[in-house]
Order: C-alpha cells, then structure tokens, then sequence
C-alpha cells in the first residue's frame, strides 16, 4: 500500500484540514512563546502555567542577583 493511501485511511473525519490556514500561528510563536515540559514529580507543585510563572517570577530576582555577582568578579 502506498504511504498517501495509508495515511489517508487513517485520518479521521473529525480532523478535516480543509479550511485551515498554514503558518496562521507562525508568527505569534516566534514572538517568544516557549513550550516547557514539566516533569511528571513536581506536577503535584506546578499543575499549570500559572503556577509555574508565579515560581519563576518569584525566583527571577535572586537568579538576576546571582548573575550580576558572578560578573562582577568576572570583570576583576
């Protein structure tokens, strides 16, 4: 069987492409959506992005902090 023949068997009929638009999204996730996967141990701690953005943010300032020292004693 013909690999065309093969997928187009198995394509749903609730997944009709038709109408669809290629590339409608492209540029909107180039802009600087980034896609994290979160391990399956600390899920019960960040079961969402929400969650996950508060932490960050939360943690942001002490990672910046930590930086700026290490260049510091870089540049000496």
């Amino acid at each position: 069987m013909k690999r065309k023949a093969r997928d187009r068997d198995t394509m749903r009929p609730e997944y009709d492409f038709s109408n669809g638009v290629r590339g409608v999204t492209a540029r909107r996730y180039a802009k600087g959506t980034n896609i994290v996967v979160i391990a399956p141990e600390v899920l019960d701690v960040f079961p969402d992005g929400a969650s996950v953005n508060a932490a960050l943010k939360a943690l942001a300032p002490v990672i910046r902090k930590s930086r700026q020292k290490v260049r510091q004693s870089a540049k000496r």
